[in-house]
């Protein structure tokens, strides 16, 4: 189901020139599972944000996120929310990139993903890469409410700048709580503005970045070890252990095809699908 986006006026900067408009909308999605599958009450696109049903597999409940529309633009409030119900299987991806553009409203985007996992829930998300064009400013937050066995997998890519230009300015954050407590708090920015984002202690000139996020309380006993990945050598790519049931995979390439195949090189070391 679609509604339409929300559109409000910014504060008047002069009482001659009309302000530019900005966009509200928030997606939701809720999974539950109901007699060995799992159902999808709740499924709301909003604004650029359709969500389509795909084949489920197994029990798994599986959706594609489309972007219906040029978004977001600087000034533009976008959010998605997800609910994985108890025992409930879901995986989400997206059908391509989403592009940060600049825009006639003042101020940055925001582009915040609330997810949440009841007992036993397992989430896959993956979305494609997040690319920050010349001009655009974007914040987004990530916020993780995990119950003490729920599983994760989730992926978060970003790509600085369109073919042939320079990117935009990008903050990123990931706030993940396991059973009430902390288990990441990491935030990263990349563009103009940002001391030293592209010198030889972080990005050295590379402009795809990604992380993995993977978090399982299997991991508790037997953890993954440090893994440098074993990729070509212009793509870096590091597997580390984090102070819990999880680890955290961060990747550095110049392009977005290398940035993938480290990523998906990750995901087969620690056992997943790449498909």
């Amino acid at each position: 189901m679609s509604a339409a986006p929300s559109l409000q006026r910014a504060p008047h900067t002069t009482d001659a020139a009309p302000t530019p408009y900005r966009l509200h909308a928030t997606a939701r999605i809720r999974a539950e599972a109901a007699d060995g599958v799992t159902d999808l009450p709740v499924l709301h696109g909003d604004g650029p944000f359709v969500l389509r049903r795909l084949r489920p597999r197994g029990s798994q409940a599986r959706i594609c996120a489309l972007n219906t529309m040029s978004a977001p633009h600087n000034g533009d409030r976008l959010r998605i929310e997800a609910v994985v119900g108890p025992g409930a299987d879901l995986h989400v991806i997206s059908a391509a990139a989403t592009v940060a553009l600049p825009g006639p409203a003042p101020g940055h985007a925001t582009h915040d993903v609330a997810l949440r996992l009841a007992d036993s829930a397992r989430l896959h998300w993956l979305p494609e890469p997040v690319i920050s064009a010349a001009g655009s400013d974007l914040r987004q937050h990530i916020r993780i409410d995990l119950a003490c066995t729920a599983r994760l997998v989730l992926a978060e890519q970003q790509i600085l700048g369109r073919a042939h230009e320079p990117t935009g300015r990008m903050t990123s954050r990931i706030t993940v709580r396991r059973g009430e407590r902390t288990l990441l708090d990491q935030q990263s920015a990349y563009g103009p503005g940002v001391p030293g984002w592209d010198g030889p202690a972080v990005l050295a000139g590379n402009r795809a970045v990604g992380q993995l996020l993977v978090v399982d309380p299997s991991y508790r006993d037997r953890p993954p070890d440090t893994r440098i990945l074993d990729t070509p050598a212009h793509v870096h790519g590091v597997i580390t252990p984090l102070a819990g049931p999880g680890v955290l995979v961060t990747a550095a390439a110049p392009d977005a095809g290398d940035l993938r195949r480290c990523l998906d090189a990750a995901l087969h070391h620690l056992g997943f699908r790449t498909d």
